[in-house]
């Protein structure tokens, strides 16, 4: 049974935040709650390539990586239906072009979780190129220095914790219905 939903979604609503975060798991959930489409930027971004992000970074670098990942985003929210959830990579809200292009045409969310939750996330796996051969906890520790005060910038921030997805989800669900709300009362 499809859940009825105490907001309107007139944009998609794009999930932002560091690797870690959330933002796979939270949109996929949030879509299906919803009833509406989920995409997932990095995935788009491979079947594009023909190949990993990983392989991309390594072959072409993050510069052309930003390019591909900006045209996707803008494909994604092109194409009908205008309501869904996209869950995009850890920078592409901090390049200023796709920044600029989520908040005029998107509701986007931050889920912000500290550095300890994300290290915990992350560990042990192969698919995030910034984490290869380092040490995880200090890359995550200035990703968050560098990238916190520019991912402020979404339209709604969710602090995420070491809790179950449905609790997150529940808080996402409250932060578009408050900021929904907000939107219709200043017109």
């Amino acid at each position: 049974m499809k859940k009825e939903f105490d907001f309107v979604l007139d944009k998609p609503i794009v999930m932002v935040g560091l690797m870690g975060a959330g933002k796979t798991s939270v949109g996929r959930a949030l879509a299906r709650r919803l009833g509406i489409p989920f995409v997932d930027s990095d995935k788009e971004i491979e079947a594009a390539a023909g190949c990993s992000v990983v392989d991309i970074f390594a072959m072409y670098g993050e510069k052309e990586f930003r390019r591909v990942e900006q045209k996707v985003i803008e494909r994604i929210l092109d194409t009908p239906p205008a309501q869904k959830v996209l869950s995009t990579g850890e920078g592409a809200f901090i390049t200023p072009a796709i920044r600029q292009m989520l908040l005029q045409r998107a509701v986007t969310i931050w889920l912000k979780a500290d550095l300890d939750l994300l290290v915990k996330r992350t560990n042990f796996r192969n698919t995030r190129p910034q984490l290869l051969h380092a040490d995880s906890r200090q890359i995550l520790a200035q990703l968050i220095k560098e990238r916190y005060d520019t991912y402020a910038m979404a339209d709604i921030t969710v602090e995420t914790k070491d809790e179950s997805l449905r609790k997150t989800l529940e808080k996402v669900e409250f932060a578009i219905k408050k900021h929904t709300q907000k939107r219709e009362k200043n017109g």
